[in-house]
């Protein structure tokens, strides 16, 4: 009996258990050895072709001996068997002439595995399912046969899309619960059978039907991809609109191999999660050699670490290695779900995925693929040639376009035919087909073209009102089918958007259409306002940029998710000819409308110049003319300075320019490295190579290298800092970045490298401030760094070090749960065999967690570097293969490790249910009530009040000055005889950078206040008309002190009946990353690390600013409160402000109450990765108490009743909450 909530059934199953798929089929009709006569059978007895090796067609005419394997496959334990169909499609079957069989092999295959379920179910009295299998075809969209045509397909979108349709229908009609697209080796096949699936239910023959979706892909080999390409990351965001119950991976690889992807995949998804993998790789026969045993125990360890929901067997397994897989992981709970998708605030994907947080920076979608936006493009389109089309799209990618922008539309050119012939030609390039694609045109047919061609998520350019709600509709419906995302012009039946007023009806009637009726995820809308043309004189136009501005902040506060597009050459357009004010006001105007909220526009980055860097009256008067303030008299002054410009160009040298070229040309070169000055140095190398014929590369070899020795020996010994090595990098740069073009074909700079160094931010971590000055000053010791950015996956990390034959891997985290993954990479090295070493740095690393938890995965050769001037000397042993260096790395690190086993042993660690008895009890009375009670929003908080309390001792701790005692902090670091020179240099160059940063970079905060009471070791959070939330704590197991107490946060909040309160805050800076990266982009690695640093201590003294206000104003409990910022700093107010991570705290998860409690993320747009690293870095979060008695406390280590006691509390399992508190477990989990 068909179940028509069966999606719902099926959702309940799998969070309860595991639940199993059945094995090979292809594996058992092989083992029984069938000669073309079985194939044939009755009914196909005189077909005209052989039939041999046509396994769907068993189904019809062996159909006892399919029915037994998938009963054999029931009885070992399989909850789902999948039909013989895997080939059943008219393209497939192609090869065998049975086209017109299609329907009748589908219906047929169906009707025996459904008998074989109801068998075995009324056998059993369990429900057993039957899915539709539904093969990739042997046809690939995304590929061409032909290597001489790589645009050339053998098979159409449409094609696909009509054969899985008769599949689907032949399925369904023989009873399947299920429908599956497997083994997907080509994401645009699989999109091609979910069109024709989620086409098919709605029809009225099937759309009282439920009937969930499973898919499933296939990675080819260890890269991670699949065969067109793919990661899997970027399949799950393409496919993700399908809504599929469950998504997995099958075929290719062995479960061992296969168990890197699976995590990566659940990592992403936010779907179940199923797995079944061949027995293992292929071997030299083409057979399989896993046994069930192995196997079993292979997937065990994935079930006991969470990674699925739903395990089977690929190519090569039997009903014997499913009965031993279910026997091995019946016991363990499923994956949970979680949604990872929903941290994005949008999701899209060529060959890799491209993720946009909320405070990721602007996305610059590149135009020159445009046949309105580059005469270029169109003359290659109109000449027929495509190569040199292509080139300008790698172009494109290479200058920063993280979205590819393509269009068409010209009364000369066939949209359809152009679109269809780029798309096919540029999959082929994996420069350009890894980023997004913009489907571009006024044309729909045209659109439908492109999207026909992409395996991707792309973004539609555009819909709009002006044909009608009918018209909109139904375009909407069918891009929301292909899976893309859509721009939507602010264009309605009575024409453009002009005024704030027209531009927010027309967004908002859009969205509810798309929204509420179309059933479009709001992060899938992109709303182009229209950006008018400024400066023309006319009144009528002078309102245009800051109404557009003004509906960018209107959309973002009232249409939830959805984002902001908009062109810039239009702004402008009443100046062209004059760059300089087209590309200042440009830059003013974006600056405006990122701040508030524009999300992505069509730009040409490399022509915007940097705020500082435009003069103070020109970008005063783009204001003026942005904002609408003097109107006409704007206009008149802008025209007058453009004239004024152009007379101020080829100024003479001054003095200071005479002296420095009267000193020697070599001297000029090492002086300019050695003191950081970048004024001449292209003019000096130029003049240099003229004058000596010397070949480039012997130029960097020779000269350049020689000064950047000087460096290194300086600041090796003492004599340098670290800002002074940082600016010598970035002259050193600059020179190099004048010669590269020079080299000849052939050479590469590296050729005299000291070694290759890969370095990484570990996946979930964004912080990089360390990594990025340890990379530098590798650097500048003649070391090749290849450094991998933020975030960055193990996969990622270790194929690069592969790739690039890497003599080291340096790995670096700020949060706690970034020691995790390094833990992960070690164990993955060595399960590779890797012998690569791997250097571990980061605030939250040491040389004991090192040596206790990541050494024993990869024995010998994981070193911890504690900073920048560390790293050099452990670099060279390593790379000399210093082998008394390693040899004394292994005594200390065993030394440490015994040490720490002695420590836990000598600790006194008490139970639990004791350290409760003796908790701490407060004596003075509880504070006042808050004034206001519920959740503050501070969207622009102004940094120039915050500034007075820096804190600037670890400012300098990040730049490595650190005075001697008495000398140590700011401001007595100035008299030290060593650093005190530099440290004044340094400080007074981050003062001129901090008047910059306080006007270009926006605080934002939120504060919640709430009423609050403690039971038990946990804190309740209480609110009017909603659920209460629980904040778990932690309780002191160790003596800290002389007093018998044992700390938790939660003593410090009264019990129920206290009307007692807690407040919770975060805050960010946001813009610094983007800045940061404009500078080193440049090369200028020094500013780009002051912004960095600055931008740290900004949101630090924005969180004691918050706080301060709370205390005296926002809650009040201290009105009276006068302190210096040195006693604030010395924590000598009333109160604390905790924060998840830190020694009190130390289980960053509370950061997820935090987030829901106050709406962080839709109140002022800081998300949390995976590893619960906060965006943008510059972000603090924590919580208020207010009561006079609470203190700071290190929590120390907890035993394992206290870990079991929190898991219960929390509804995780052990394994996870040791994972969590992993920093400070006072045992070893494998040992209990």
């Amino acid at each position: 009996m068909r179940d028509n909530n069966l999606t719902e059934t099926l959702k309940g199953e799998l969070s309860r258990r595991i639940m199993y798929m059945d094995g090979g089929m292809g594996t058992m009709i092989q083992s029984h050895n069938l000669t073309e006569q079985h194939f044939r059978g009755e009914q196909f007895s005189e077909h005209p072709c052989p039939v041999s090796g046509n396994n769907d067609l068993l189904s019809l005419t062996q159909p006892a001996l399919i029915k037994q394997i998938h009963k054999d496959n029931l009885i070992a334990g399989a909850d789902f068997i999948s039909t013989n169909t895997f080939n059943s499609t008219s393209i497939a079957m192609a090869d065998y002439q049975m086209e017109n069989m299609v329907y009748q092999l589908n219906v047929g295959a169906a009707r025996v595995a459904v008998e074989a379920a109801n068998e075995v179910s009324a056998e059993t009295g369990l429900p057993r399912y039957v899915i539709g299998a539904m093969g990739p075809t042997n046809r690939t969209l995304s590929l061409s046969p032909s290597v001489e045509n790589p645009a050339f397909r053998n098979i159409l979108f449409d094609d696909l899309v009509a054969a899985y349709t008769e599949q689907a229908t032949g399925l369904l009609d023989g009873g399947v619960d299920i429908l599956m697209v497997e083994t997907i080796f080509d994401t645009l096949n699989a999109k091609a059978a979910l069109f024709a699936i989620t086409q098919l239910l709605e029809t009225e023959q099937y759309s009282d039907r439920d009937v969930p979706i499973f898919v499933s892909g296939t990675v080819v080999d260890l890269s991670g991809r699949t065969l067109s390409g793919q990661t899997v990351e970027a399949m799950v965001i393409s496919l993700m609109h399908f809504k599929p119950l469950c998504m997995g991976l099958n075929c290719a690889l062995g479960a061992q191999e296969m168990r890197q992807f699976i995590r990566e995949l659940g990592d992403f998804s936010d779907t179940y999660v199923s797995c079944y993998p061949n027995a293992g790789l292929p071997n030299a026969f083409g057979g399989y050699d896993d046994t069930p045993e192995q196997m079993a125990d292979i997937l065990k360890e994935w079930s006991e670490s969470g990674l699925v929901n739903v395990l089977g067997g690929c190519c090569g397994t039997t009903p014997a290695h499913i009965k031993a897989i279910v026997e091995a992981t019946r016991c363990y709970p499923p994956r949970p779900l979680h949604s990872k998708l929903s941290t994005f605030k949008l999701t899209l994907s060529g060959l890799e995925p491209m993720l946009a947080f909320e405070n990721t920076n602007f996305i610059n979608i590149g135009e020159r693929c445009n046949v309105a936006g580059s005469t270029l493009f169109k003359k290659h389109i109109m000449n027929d040639n495509f190569t040199a089309a292509v080139d300008i799209a790698k172009k494109q990618i290479s200058e920063g376009a993280q979205v590819l922008d393509l269009n068409f539309d010209d009364g000369m050119i066939d949209g359809v035919k152009a679109m269809t012939h780029f798309v096919n030609l540029i999959t082929c390039e994996p420069d350009v087909s890894k980023v997004p694609l913009c489907i571009d045109s006024s044309d729909f047919q045209v659109i439908e073209a492109g999207l026909k061609c992409s395996q991707g998520k792309c973004i539609v350019n555009s819909i709009s009102l002006k044909e009608g709600t009918e018209d909109f509709m139904t375009k909407a419906r069918l891009i929301k089918r292909y899976g893309a995302a859509v721009v939507v012009m602010a264009f309605d039946e009575q024409g453009q958007a002009d005024s704030y007023e027209r531009k927010i009806e027309i967004c908002k009637r859009s969205y509810d259409l798309l929204v509420h009726e179309a059933g479009i995820n709001p992060t899938d809308i992109i709303f182009d306002p229209n950006v008018l043309t400024i400066g023309t004189g006319l009144e009528e136009h002078a309102n245009y940029g800051k109404d557009f501005i003004r509906t960018v902040e209107w959309i973002k506060k009232h249409l939830p998710g959805a984002l902001v597009s908009g062109g810039l050459s239009n702004l402008s357009f009443a100046f062209r000819g004059n760059n300089i004010i087209r590309q200042a006001l440009h830059s003013v105007f974006l600056f405006y409308a990122t701040q508030v909220g524009q999300d992505m526009g069509i730009v040409h980055a490399g022509n915007l110049p940097l705020l500082k860097d435009i003069e103070p009256v020109l970008r005063e008067l783009c204001e003026d003319l942005i904002w609408n303030k003097n109107g006409e008299e704007t206009t008149e002054k802008v025209l007058l300075y453009a004239e004024k410009v152009k007379g101020q160009n080829n100024k003479k040298s001054d003095t200071s320019d005479n002296e420095w070229f009267a000193k020697p040309l070599d001297s000029r070169l090492s002086d300019a490295i050695v003191n950081g000055i970048d004024k001449y140095i292209v003019a000096d190398v130029k003049e240099f190579h003229e004058l000596t014929n010397l070949e480039p590369i012997q130029i960097i070899e020779g000269p350049l290298l020689a000064a950047m020795g000087i460096v290194g020996d300086l600041f090796g010994s003492g004599k340098m800092f670290l800002p002074q090595v940082i600016k010598s990098a970035r002259v050193m740069k600059k020179a190099v970045g004048y010669l590269t073009p020079l080299i000849e074909a052939g050479k590469t700079q590296g050729q005299s490298d000291k070694g290759t160094i890969v370095l990484a931010t570990v996946k979930g971590d964004v912080h990089d401030i360390g990594k990025n000055i340890v990379g530098v000053v590798l650097g500048c010791n003649n070391y090749r760094v290849i450094d991998l950015g933020v975030m960055c996956p193990l996969e990622k990390i270790l194929a690069t070090a592969e790739k690039e034959n890497a003599d080291i891997i340096g790995v670096s985290g700020l949060i706690t749960p970034s020691l995790r993954e390094m833990v992960n990479i070690a164990s993955e090295m060595n399960n590779r065999g890797m012998r690569t070493p791997l250097l571990i740095g980061g605030a939250t690393t040491s040389r004991k967690h090192t040596a206790v938890k990541i050494w024993p995965a990869y024995p010998d050769l994981c070193i911890y570097v504690p900073d920048a001037s560390r790293a050099v000397n452990v670099a060279t042993s390593l790379v000399n293969q210093d082998t008394k260096f390693l040899s004394d790395i292994r005594q200390q690190y065993e030394r440490v490790q015994s040490d720490h086993t002695k420590s836990i042993q000598r600790k006194e660690i008490t139970a639990l249910n004791e350290c409760r008895k003796k908790k701490f009890v407060c004596t003075s009375p509880t504070p006042p009530p808050p004034k206001h009670l519920g959740v503050k929003v501070f969207e622009s908080y102004d940094l120039k009040e915050v500034v007075p309390l820096i804190d600037w001792k670890p400012f300098f701790d990040v730049w490595q000055l650190r005075g001697r005692y008495p000398n140590r902090s700011y401001p007595k670091i100035f008299n030290d005889a060593t650093v005190g020179t530099e440290a004044r240099r340094l400080f007074d160059e981050a003062q001129e950078m901090l008047g910059e940063l306080v006007t270009s970079l926006q605080g934002r905060a939120v504060i919640g206040l709430f009423a609050a009471h403690s039971t038990g070791d946990d804190v309740i959070v209480t609110r009017p008309g909603e659920e209460d939330v629980t904040c778990f704590m932690l309780r002191q197991q160790v003596k800290s002190g002389k007093e018998d107490v044992y700390l938790n946060t939660s003593d410090f909040i009264g019990p129920e009946g206290s009307r007692d309160h807690m407040g919770m805050f975060c805050c960010s800076v946001f813009g610094s990353v983007a800045m940061a990266t404009k500078y080193e982009e440049t090369g200028d690695d020094y500013n780009g690390l002051m912004v960095k640093s600055l931008a740290d201590r900004l949101v630090e003294a924005l969180a004691e600013h918050l706080h301060l206000r709370v205390r005296t104003e926002l809650w009040g409990y201290d009105r009276a409160e006068e302190l210096h910022p040195d006693e604030l700093h010395a924590v000598k107010y009333q109160g604390t402000r905790p924060a998840p991570g830190y020694p009190s705290l130390p289980d960053h998860t509370l950061k997820d109450s935090l987030w829901s409690l106050l709406d962080v993320a839709g109140n002022i747009g800081a998300t949390l990765t995976d590893s619960y690293a906060m965006e943008p870095p510059p972000s603090v979060c924590g919580l208020y108490i207010a009561h006079p008695d609470s203190s700071y406390f290190n929590l120390g280590q907890v035993a394992r009743d206290q870990v079991e006691d929190y898991a219960a509390r929390k509804g995780l399992s052990v394994a996870d909450v040791e994972q969590a508190l992993d920093s400070v477990l006072g045992y070893e989990p494998s040992s209990e």
